[in-house]
């Protein structure tokens, strides 16, 4: 097998081609890698040239360079944020020491179970998405799609970098398995629940990365803090690409509520049967994918009261999100925080150690930063003189993890029982009815700057490009 030419074929600033082993590991990797997106990457895109942002360096100018490249051809990258020689631990029982650069022997099964989970959820949601460039409503969106697509993929090569360089023979058995597991497979499914459900429209889609890449953007600035500097460093890289993938999902939703408005006010009416048979999704509908993706989302967080959270964090691995800006003792040995449980049918808040809480308090905070984006789209409505308003359901709704696991809560946070539940869940969750009709919509549209009839165009294009600009270019 020929050499890979790192500084060509993989641009890094982790000095690759001068660690043999290392490079000799990756050589036997990357083969398995670009078989794995042959089979299950994106359908139908091997012969297109689609407008992507490479990142070539970890410099303003290096981190975005754009370019017209068939995505087989990507140049995945590794990269780490620029690191300080005297960064010391600023949590847990670590607190004032050094940094690590290597993984200590007592944290080790630990940091590759974290470095594993986080990988996983990267080729997961490529798999998931596979079949979504055949049903694109425009070419600007195809290519944000690709764009999340390879994003997805150098995120994977960056867990995989740590595998190999750090966790020896364990770390690339661990990384040939990140890419033999399945989303969805039922003998070898992906570790998290949400990443073996299916994306099957553009509805899904843009609730995904509004919501799921959003529990992405906490664990990796939960990461970001960790002892481990080499994982930190790399968490705060992906955490520039991460961005883009939310306003795939913020900007796509918002678009969606803007056409559906606009026809609202043309046919003046909020009726669901006259609006879908305009082509348009109705608000309740939109209101139902929310609380789908949002309670399967919040379920990633993990349960309510965990050992396993409070560990990772006395021992330096994962901290709290910003956890610099937090004012108290970094340590959390005798604080308490409220979690939910039901009593005598009723939901009631408890106090318990917060260390075993950290799961609830990073939910929390990922809580309100989802509402805060609902609400814009809310203003979209309001623009429009629309009084609907969405909103995200009740934290204990639909939940399948921790205490409030197969409790039947109604959005607004009512204890139920079975019956009420089943009599009532068609107008919370997307029914057969609702995927089938937002299925019906999903044709492919991509005409430089024509859109399908249920979204409406973006304000402005990529980059700085025209929103009509030849972004896929079709082999």
């Amino acid at each position: 097998m020929s050499s890979i030419n790192y500084s060509e074929k993989i641009p890094n600033n982790v000095n690759l081609g001068e660690d043999r082993t290392l490079q000799r590991a990756l050589e036997q990797w990357q083969p398995n890698f670009i078989n794995w997106w042959d089979d299950v990457g994106p359908v139908g895109s091997t012969d297109s040239e689609v407008y992507l942002r490479t990142a070539v360096s970890v410099d303003p100018q290096g981190w975005a360079s754009f370019g017209h490249v068939k995505m087989r051809d990507y140049r995945w990258g590794i990269f780490l944020n620029p690191g300080s020689a005297d960064r010391e631990i600023h949590f847990g029982d670590h607190k004032g020491e050094k940094a690590w650069d290597s993984v200590p022997g007592e944290h080790r099964a630990n940091l590759r179970r974290i470095i594993v989970t986080q990988g996983d959820t990267e080729p997961a949601s490529v798999e998931q998405q596979r079949h979504l460039g055949l049903t694109a409503p425009s070419m600007y969106d195809l290519r944000n799609l690709f764009q999340i697509n390879v994003e997805e993929g150098r995120h994977l090569w960056a867990m995989v970098y740590l595998l190999h360089k750090h966790f020896g023979r364990d770390g690339r058995e661990e990384a040939e398995a990140l890419l033999e597991r399945r989303s969805g497979d039922a003998n070898n499914p992906r570790i998290l629940g949400a990443f073996n459900e299916a994306t099957p429209d553009w509805l899904s889609f843009f609730m995904f990365t509004y919501f799921t890449d959003r529990d992405g953007k906490f664990q990796l600035c939960a990461l970001a803090e960790s002892a481990f500097d080499p994982l930190a460093r790399t968490t705060k890289f992906m955490l520039t690409e991460e961005a883009h993938h939310m306003f795939v999902g913020e900007s796509g939703i918002s678009r969606v509520i803007q056409r559906t408005a606009q026809v609202m006010n043309e046919l003046k009416t909020d009726d669901v049967g006259r609006l879908r048979a305009a082509g348009v999704i109705d608000l309740p509908t939109i209101q139902r994918y929310i609380n789908f993706h949002y309670s399967v989302t919040i379920d990633l967080f993990g349960a309510d009261e965990s050992s396993n959270a409070a560990i990772f964090y006395s021992s330096g691995l994962k901290g709290r999100y910003e956890e610099g800006k937090r004012v108290d003792d970094h340590t959390l040995k005798g604080q308490t925080y409220k979690v939910l449980e039901v009593r005598d049918g009723h939901l009631v808040e408890k106090d318990v150690p917060m260390l075993n809480a950290l799961n609830e308090v990073l939910r929390d905070d990922y809580i309100k930063d989802s509402v805060a984006g609902v609400e814009r789209w809310n203003k979209v409505l309001a623009k429009a003189l629309i009084p609907v308003r969405l909103a995200v359901p009740h934290k204990a709704f639909h939940r399948n993890i921790g205490a409030l696991s197969g409790v039947k809560v109604s959005p607004d946070g009512r204890v139920l029982g079975e019956v009420e539940w089943a009599a009532n869940v068609d107008a919370w969750l997307p029914s057969r009815e609702d995927r089938a009709y937002v299925a019906s919509l999903m044709g492919r549209v991509v005409e430089p700057g024509k859109f399908a009839n249920w979204i409406a165009p973006p304000v402005m294009g990529i980059n700085r490009q025209p929103v009509d600009y030849d972004y896929v270019r079709f082999g």
